[in-house]
Formats: structure tokens, sequence, C-alpha cells
């Protein structure tokens, strides 16, 4: 991977010096980056959000956000992938929930930022 070089000088080089070691790799912010692409659709957003209150099926959230079927299970598929949501089959409904505490974590200091 090409490392862009910067085209200036440090203003101060000790704060430089002290910030970058402590810099994560740049893997990992791309990972975030695609972290916050897949939280940054509304659709989704609404879905965890449901989620957050009770495990629900497709169907279930479908009606819940006035959309298809095949729409929630695309951005379900969506969610899975960036493993945020996890999926669990109960007879012949597969039911979705939070994949663990952090993403509601996330979405409840997300509303209190976005509510100050």
């Amino acid at each position: 991977m090409d490392i862009k070089k910067s085209d200036c000088e440090a203003i101060n080089i000790e704060i430089v010096n002290k910030v970058k070691p402590n810099m994560p790799e740049m893997n990992i912010l791309y990972e975030l980056s695609d972290f916050f692409k897949v939280m940054g659709d509304s659709t989704r957003i609404q879905l965890l959000w449901a989620l957050e209150e009770s495990d629900m099926c497709v169907g279930d959230l479908a009606v819940l956000l006035n959309m298809t079927k095949s729409a929630v299970s695309h951005q379900l598929k969506v969610l899975k992938t960036a493993k945020l949501v996890r999926s669990t089959k109960k007879g012949k409904n597969v039911y979705y929930a939070l994949n663990d505490f952090h993403v509601k974590t996330i979405l409840e200091k997300a509303l209190e930022h976005v509510c100050e």
C-alpha cells in the first residue's frame, strides 16, 4: 500500500511524534471507515434501533418500517456481513438480533451525541 507523503513540515514535531505511535494501523482505519459507511444509512439505523428493542423476524420488521420483506432482507444481509446483527432460526422463521452489547452501546452513544 502506498502511503501519501505530506507536502509540509510539522509545526509541532513533539506532538506529531507523541500521536504517531498511537495511530491505528491503516487496515484498521479502513475497516472503521467501512463500519461507519454501513452505519450511515437511515434504513439500517432504523433496523438496528428496532432490534435493540427486541429480536424480530423479517416480516415483522417489514411491517414496522413499512418496507418490503425483500428490502429488509437486503439491509439485514449488509448488517450481518458487518457483524452488527446475528440470526437465529426458530421454526419456520429467522429472527434477527443485535450481535452484541457493543452495537447497543454505539447506538446509545450516537443518539446521546446528536441529542446534545
